[in-house]
């Protein structure tokens, strides 16, 4: 029976904690794009950019092709 004594006032202050820490996790938007995340592991990103490429190449980006007038 004393043991209640201390287990309820843990359990309620752990209902806030919890409570306060879905507060905020709702306030800085952590469930706003919740389909994103799973598309992002569909997408193939093993390809790089065709810009980076060039740039790995080392040949000329597409500013230093464009002829200066």
């Amino acid at each position: 029976m004393e043991s209640l004594y201390l287990l309820i006032p843990i359990s309620i202050v752990l209902v806030f904690v919890i409570g306060v820490l879905f507060w905020w996790s709702l306030r800085s938007g952590q469930y706003d794009d919740l389909e994103g995340p799973a598309y992002r592991l569909l997408m193939d990103d093993r390809d790089e950019p065709p810009a980076a490429r060039i740039e790995k190449e080392g040949g000329a980006g597409p500013e230093e092709r464009s002829p200066k007038g």
